[in-house]
């Protein structure tokens, strides 16, 4: 029997609680013999029971929630309160038809009707009548059936046999109260008090742990008799289920220990996880040992494994230690000790590759080969740590993805932008809740080999935190000398990291920190020329976004004009992140005309590119000749790759004050500062009166204010603009400069020059001006790149003003 159903018909049958909130008192003989007087309606309206089966007597409460269930239980509430009440065949249907429901049910009468807060209705039924619906006559709005009464065959009165059955059944159902702990003792007076036969095995059948399928049968059988021996058999057989149960409790608890009762439970959970299909505590441990055989394990490792493993052998498994040293032993035996991938020695194919994957980059290619070469022949050449340098977009991460297939290897890659502890880099103690190993020991696990390829993304981006300093943490890491014995703070014991290839990258070497910088060999990956970003758009970028956006060559073309002018027109940088933008943007466009079914140009015309792209927006870094003097053209570098600026100057009369302005750092207002003492100290050999200096004022302005600027590059710059300006000669036409000067009028050579020569073209500059020293700068760019392009190497500022100057004199001169 079911704690809920005996407290319910409990409180409602035994205190039971009518309209009038007066005691219900429970079904005696009298009150069955008034029922079955009354006669039963032609035509009732039939509610559908879910998951219940309502027997005659019997008070339950309903809750109704279909719509139909509470039109019906409303109107009949107004009325006369009298619904017949049937089961449904499936539990499942939600709105049961005329052929889902059982035909014989029970004759209700509504009690009370309760609005519950979840807009649900509880109804309180009681049972009368068995009835069999003989015709159906409405669906709508809810079932409606013609019924007949079924006839209920009684024994007679001096039937020994029965009056056994019934007072078997009233002494089962108060040993069953007696023997369940669920059951509430108050329900063995309602069981005494039970007067009428019939009603007694109506609240048993009603309250046994049945399906509803076999309380219906139970509620179809019309011979009392035979009804009161199946309830009496279903019964026998809950007390023997309660019996047993009870037993083996009372077994389990008897004279019990503490020890006893978790050996106990360990025994059941085993049990348990065995019917589930898992292992027990014993069988996992065994199965860690079995795969250490397997490990390739120095004989310390071996042994700190072996004493970790005994150590969680006598632990609790319920402890929270448990899960922590299990989570330990785990990654010792999934990281790969000793295992290493086979290198591939194909250096051609391994070119190939390179070649495929990255356009241009030669150096660095060329340093990858020399590596591989160098590991062919030796075989156990510990890696290098490689450290490609560069700006954003030129193919620096994805670099190391080729250098991983070319060699064979796994390929691992870590961001470190903004790692700020260096918990992440060496693990935490294991002791921590938490703990975790740090990241080179998590990606080696993942990677399945001891020798990936490792990048290390954005190394110039780590930062200093409450946590410790990450960056200190990699010099064990990148270390050839030290990393054979990495120790992770989590692993407890060193892990072999030599044959490890390390490749980082890093945007600017200013915030690298001097140790870690040292331990890394620099690859200056410098940016593209107009010529390479065309091929790398053609060959990568455009049948990239071509797959991206479900296109393909026969739905676009863009010829090599037009991809030139995207990158003269629409992208400023060294790389090509943002061409790859450009062209995502003009591949969209395409994909917008095909999906809307309008007409386009399949090949890309340059009018075309201005109405996708707009105008173009970077023209203002075209060379800009003018006949006025003192305006030089000079190369700088940026973070983003090379770039022209325009150094002007001005003379007024005064005192001979010099004004600097143009947001310019302190190294380039100490060239400009330099410049003005050579000239000064050098005025008779220029030709310039040095009466000039006492008489007037001048003013050096580099334009775009805005923009901060700063590096040792423009002294050759400041000092023939102001040459020109005091002797008011022009420049010569086309030309462009970079360098440093020292008071003594040497020419110093400077940094970014391929970047700068790259800018110089973009602008359309025909010559150049450098430093003899830079020379060996130029000799490593490509030839083909440096067409169209005049150097001048000079070692002597007189040599740079007889090169720059036209020694014709500007119109409106003015005279000193």
């Amino acid at each position: 029997m079911t704690k809920s159903k005996f407290i319910t018909v409990d409180s409602l049958s035994f205190q039971g609680i009518n309209e009038d909130a007066e005691l219900i008192p429970l079904m005696t003989p009298e009150d069955e013999e008034e029922i079955n007087k009354e006669d039963l309606p032609d035509c009732i309206p039939i509610l559908p029971l879910r998951n219940t089966v309502l027997f005659p007597g019997v008070v339950i409460p309903i809750t109704a929630g279909r719509d139909k269930s509470i039109k019906l239980i409303n109107e009949a509430n107004n009325g006369d309160k009298t619904i017949g009440v049937v089961s449904q065949k499936e539990e499942e249907i939600e709105n049961p038809s005329v052929n889902d429901i059982n035909r014989i049910g029970v004759v209700a009468r509504i009690l009370r009707v309760l609005k519950m807060p979840d807009g649900n209705t509880t109804v309180i039924l009681q049972g009368k009548k068995r009835f069999e619906i003989d015709e159906f006559v409405e669906e709508e709005p809810y079932i409606k059936a013609k019924i007949k009464e079924v006839a209920e065959e009684r024994p007679a009165n001096d039937n020994q046999e029965f009056k056994a059955i019934i007072d078997s059944i009233k002494d089962l159902a108060l040993e069953i109260i007696k023997e369940s702990p669920n059951i509430p003792s108050e329900a063995s007076f309602a069981i005494k008090n039970i007067e009428s036969s019939s009603f007694l095995i109506n609240f048993v059948s009603s309250n046994l742990n049945l399906p509803v399928d076999e309380k219906q049968k139970i509620l179809e059988i019309n011979d009392l008799s035979e009804r009161a021996l199946v309830t009496l058999r279903y019964m026998n057989v809950e007390f023997q289920k309660l019996e047993l149960r009870n037993d083996i409790q009372n077994k389990v608890q008897h004279d019990m220990s503490q020890q006893q009762r978790e050996y106990f439970l360990h025994q059941q959970m085993k049990t348990i996880q065995e019917e589930l299909g898992g292992v027990s505590h014993e069988d996992e441990i065994e199965e860690m040992r079995q795969r250490s055989k397997d490990k390739k394990w120095n004989e310390d490792v071996k042994k700190h494994f072996d004493k970790e493993l005994s150590k969680i052998q006598r632990m609790n498994p319920q402890v929270a230690e448990y899960s922590i040293q299990r989570n330990y032993l785990d990654l010792f035996l999934d990281l790969p000790w000793e295992e290493y991938s086979t290198d591939k020695f194909d250096l051609k194919k391994a070119k190939e590759i390179l070649d495929r994957d990255h356009y241009g980059l030669d150096k660095v290619k060329e340093r990858i080969i020399e590596y591989l070469a160098v590991l062919k022949l030796r075989n156990d050449m510990k890696s290098p740590i490689l450290c490609l340098y560069g700006p954003p977009g030129v193919g620096k991460t994805s670099l190391g993805k080729s250098i991983a297939e070319a060699l064979g290897r796994e390929y691992v890659r870590i961001s470190l932008g903004g790692l700020r502890d260096e918990a992440e880099i060496r693990g935490h103690r294991k002791t921590y809740i938490g703990a975790m190993p740090g990241r080179i020991i998590q990606s080696l696990k993942k990677a399945g080999t001891s020798n990936p390829v490792f990048v290390l993304d954005e190394i110039d981006k780590l930062s200093v935190g409450n946590q410790g300093d990450p960056s200190s943490a990699l010099l064990e890491v990148l270390d050839p000398e030290q990393n054979s014995e990495f120790y992770d703070n989590f692993l407890e014991v060193g892990f072999d990291l030599s044959k490890v290839m390390f490749v980082a990258t890093s945007n600017s070497l200013n915030t690298i920190q001097p140790a870690l910088r040292d331990r890394m060999e620099i690859i200056n990956v410098t940016g593209y020329t107009i010529e390479e970003k065309v091929e790398i758009a053609k060959q990568h970028l455009l049948p990239k976004q071509l797959v991206e956006h479900g296109l393909d060559t026969k739905h676009l073309k863009i010829g090599k004009v037009q991809l030139e002018k995207i990158v003269e027109g629409y992208t400023r940088e060294s790389g090509v992140r943002g061409l790859e933008k450009q062209i995502a943007k003009v591949v969209r466009y395409a994909a917008k005309n095909i999906a809307m079914e309008e007409e386009y140009n399949v090949k890309i015309t340059n009018e075309d590119i201005v109405e996708i792209l707009g105008a173009p927006k970077l023209e203002r870094d075209k060379y800009e000749n003018n006949d006025v003097a003192g305006v030089v053209t000079g190369l700088a570098w940026t973070s983003v790759g090379g770039d022209i600026l325009f150094i002007e100057s001005i003379i007024s009369k005064g005192k001979g004050n010099l004004t600097i302005t143009g947001n310019l750092g302190k190294v380039m207002k100490e060239s400009s500062t330099i410049a003005m003492e050579y000239i000064k100290a050098n005025a008779e050999e220029l030709g310039i009166n040095p009466t000039i200096f006492e008489k007037y004022n001048v003013h050096i302005h580099v334009p775009e204010g805005a923009t901060p600027k700063d590096g040792p590059s423009a002294g050759v710059t400041m000092l023939t603009s102001l040459v020109s300006l005091f002797t008011q000669q022009k420049v010569k036409k086309g030309i462009a400069m970079t360098g440093e000067i020292t008071l003594r009028g040497k020419v110093l050579p400077v940094g970014g020059i391929k970047e700068k020569i790259l800018a110089a073209k973009r602008a359309s500059i025909k010559e150049i001006l450098l430093c003899a020293e830079n020379k060996r700068d130029i000799d490593e760019i490509k030839q083909e790149y440096l067409k169209g392009l005049k150097f001048h190497y000079v070692t002597e500022m007189s040599e740079v003003l007889d090169i720059a100057l036209t020694k014709s004199k500007v119109k409106n001169a003015k005279k000193f």
